[in-house]
């Protein structure tokens, strides 16, 4: 069985326009004569790769300790796609079936293309950029999705990931009453 990390490391990740970049403090260091090493972290929920939860853009919606973690590990189609996703590229790319969803590449989801994989019956869909929708604008695509509970893996890498089916494992850090949360992505060949 072969792992695919397709997380970004934390403090060297790529940030969303205006959230706060991670931090890391050295609490106690063996170098310095402590008995033991200790990092202290200061973050925002949303850096690196990451679930967005319906929290985040619904105040009644669930938070990131409230998700099925059925959503978020299981089996994941990765399509390569470069563009803009239409709601016909998701009707000609998606298989029958697909649960969840990673799109390589510089994909942007639009509102139609959202309210397709909402048709579709998705549970997940996942990008490689911060933020799934268009950069500057992303809160439709956003509100579209996490309505109908579609859990959103922003900031994966699957440059080294060829397109098929992987097991995925992207559970997020159980944070209660959080809006999302960090994860460290991983997808199994079987």
């Amino acid at each position: 069985m072969k792992i695919h990390d397709i997380s970004q490391e934390l403090f060297s990740c790529e940030v969303f326009p205006g959230d706060p970049a991670p931090e890391k403090k050295t609490v106690l260091s063996m170098e310095n004569g402590d008995k033991c090493n200790l990092t202290s972290l200061s973050m925002c929920a949303h850096n690196g790769t990451h679930v967005d939860a319906p929290y985040h853009f619904y105040r009644d919606g669930r938070t990131i300790d409230e998700l099925a973690l059925e959503k978020v590990v299981g089996m994941a189609q990765v399509i390569s796609f470069d563009g803009e996703l239409s709601d016909a590229d998701i009707k000609r790319l998606l298989a029958p079936g697909t649960k969840r969803v990673l799109f390589r590449g510089h994909a942007v989801v639009t509102l139609s293309a959202a309210e397709e994989l909402v048709r579709q019956g998705i549970w997940l869909v996942g990008v490689e950029s911060q933020t799934v929708g268009p950069k500057d604008g992303p809160e439709a695509v956003h509100l579209a999705l996490l309505k109908q509970e579609v859990v959103l893996l922003e900031g994966i890498r699957l440059a080294a990931v060829a397109d098929g089916t992987y097991l995925l494992n992207a559970a997020p850090v159980s944070l209660g009453g959080a809006d999302g949360a960090p994860c460290r992505a991983l997808l199994l060949e079987l």
